[in-house]
């Protein structure tokens, strides 16, 4: 994959724990972490994205009456 060079500013402590997972050999470079961290960054807001839309076909009135269906059926808790 070709890559392109960009220039960031970041934190020098952020920069500190980025070069220790890098001494370490948690990632090869500087470069794969800000990549994996992207990466990382790209698949959550998708996910949240799908949830949302998700949720957006909910209606709320049919799922409490199911909410509602399904402790009629339960036993009442024990009185102290």
């Amino acid at each position: 994959m070709a890559s392109a060079k960009v220039a960031v500013s970041i934190d020098p402590k952020l920069l500190h724990e980025v070069d220790r997972w890098v001494k370490s050999g948690d990632y090869p470079n500087r470069s794969r972490v800000v990549q994996d961290g992207l990466l990382s960054l790209r698949d959550r807001r998708a996910r949240r994205r799908r949830l949302l839309r998700e949720l957006a076909k909910l209606d709320p009135r049919e799922e409490r009456a199911l909410a509602e269906e399904s402790l009629r059926d339960e036993v009442p808790w024990p009185a102290r």
